[in-house]
């Protein structure tokens, strides 16, 4: 069921790759509450994925970008404000890739060029973002800047490896620009502490499936879906959370507040 949650509102969604992309189904959701956005992902990422094909089903413009440039990213919102007749009102940052964890390589084997690319690409990609969009105005009032994180920020994930504290540093500079962009404009900054969930960069993780199936089990309410982060996303650009900014927002069924729950002890009983 739609709300018109969106109606009038201008955006940019980053990151969809196929219909696994939490980005995708944001841009579907997006879509059926009635705003109008542009699309974009690094140019090695349209030739790989389907983004072609939500870019149909949005009637959506593909802006190709590289999120570490900010050349690229200058051009993508003057674009999109060139397309959608104006400043923008949400902006999703759904941006994160490790080489050392494409790689495979262990913790204690990290090349530190990777481990820089890989918070450039997953988190100063953020700050590079707001900067330039304060810089050229290209935000409205109130507009809703929303980021997707994990709670490896928070807590150790052998093979999450080098992307926790890439994530941390994302959690961080939401909170710093949050503090700046309010104060000038109001606009939010907030990142999602999303649930594992089966994404193809997800799925790509040594000892995904049987750690999805542990966090299904510890969570009361289970594992939130790609779908139902879409929902809690449209949320936060909505005027219902005009209020809400420097937050790093658990959707994970209650995953983060749990020690142990019941189902893992009878699991565990010999």
């Amino acid at each position: 069921m739609a709300y018109n949650l969106l109606k009038g509102k201008r955006g940019i969604i980053s990151g969809a790759l196929d219909e696994n992309s939490i980005a995708w189904h944001i841009a579907l959701k997006a879509k059926e509450e009635g705003a109008v956005f542009t699309l974009t992902n690094a140019p090695v990422a349209l030739r790989m994925g389907k983004v072609k094909e939500l870019a149909t089903a949005c009637n959506a413009e593909l802006i190709p970008a590289d999120a570490t440039s900010v050349e690229d990213i200058e051009k993508l919102y003057r674009q999109s404000m060139d397309i959608l007749g104006g400043p923008l009102d949400f902006v999703l940052h759904s941006i994160g890739m490790s080489p050392n964890v494409r790689k495979g390589r262990d913790y204690n084997e990290l090349k530190y060029d990777d481990f820089l690319k890989s918070i450039d690409i997953s988190a100063i990609s953020l700050h590079k973002m707001l900067q330039v969009a304060e810089q050229i105005d290209a935000l409205n009032e109130y507009a809703s800047v929303v980021a997707l994180s994990y709670i490896a920020a928070q807590r150790t994930f052998n093979t999450y490896s080098d992307m926790a504290q890439a994530k941390a540093v994302l959690e961080s500079i939401a909170r710093s620009y949050g503090a700046r962009y309010g104060k000038l404009k109001k606009v939010r900054v907030n990142t999602i502490s999303q649930s594992p969930t089966k994404t193809t960069a997800g799925t790509g993780i040594d000892g995904f499936d049987v750690f999805y199936d542990y966090a299904d089990r510890m969570s009361p309410l289970g594992n939130a879906t790609a779908e139902e982060c879409a929902d809690y996303v449209i949320t936060l650009f909505s005027d219902l959370t005009r209020k809400v900014t420097m937050q790093n927002l658990f959707h994970d069924g209650g995953f983060s507040t749990m020690g142990i729950s019941d189902d893992i002890i009878e699991k565990l009983k010999p």
